[in-house]
């Protein structure tokens, strides 16, 4: 298991690399947090716990970048899968 965080714009994201249940692999995580402008402070904007439906990476690091890479995605984007 390994995770990394870091801040895009008015977010903070949290991604991880989880042993997959059945090993052979990693599944990818994230969480989406608004830090700034949000009302009440910090709020949870998006979190899911088995990115691309589950897919197992060879390596964590294959696992963390697709999250990493997930996550921006969906806040250049403002995607309305965006709670805030």
């Amino acid at each position: 298991m390994r995770f990394d965080e870091c801040h895009e714009g008015d977010y903070r994201i949290f991604v991880g690399a989880l042993e997959a249940p059945r090993g052979d692999g990693y599944i990818a995580a994230l969480i989406v947090n608004r830090v700034q402008g949000a009302a009440a402070g910090r709020r949870e904007a998006f979190r899911d716990d088995s990115l691309a439906c589950g897919y197992r990476w060879r390596s964590a690091d294959e696992a963390l970048q697709y999250a990493l890479n997930r996550a921006r995605e969906l806040i250049r984007s403002r995607s309305e899968m965006l709670a805030c």
